[in-house]
């Protein structure tokens, strides 16, 4: 199978400004913890919106989306 065939299907793929700027302080380094402090919300809305990007997106992991994104020079 190539690696296009075991890729799960991707819904949605735009990423709101929000989003954008979530992953990008991701990319910066911050924990989820600090994203929360820089975007002014708590630490649980940090992972559930991250939780959701990366199944929006397909991916595993936050920095699996920080990737998607970068790779398609939206960071």
């Amino acid at each position: 199978m190539t690696a296009l065939m075991t890729e799960r299907p991707r819904r949605h793929l735009r990423l709101t400004g929000e989003e954008l700027a979530m992953l990008s302080l991701l990319a910066q380094g911050l924990p989820l913890g600090g994203v929360a402090r820089r975007l002014q919300v708590s630490d649980r809305t940090v992972r559930r919106r991250t939780r959701a990007i990366c199944d929006r997106l397909g991916v595993q992991s936050p920095i699996e989306a920080v990737v998607w994104a970068a790779r398609r020079h939206l960071l």
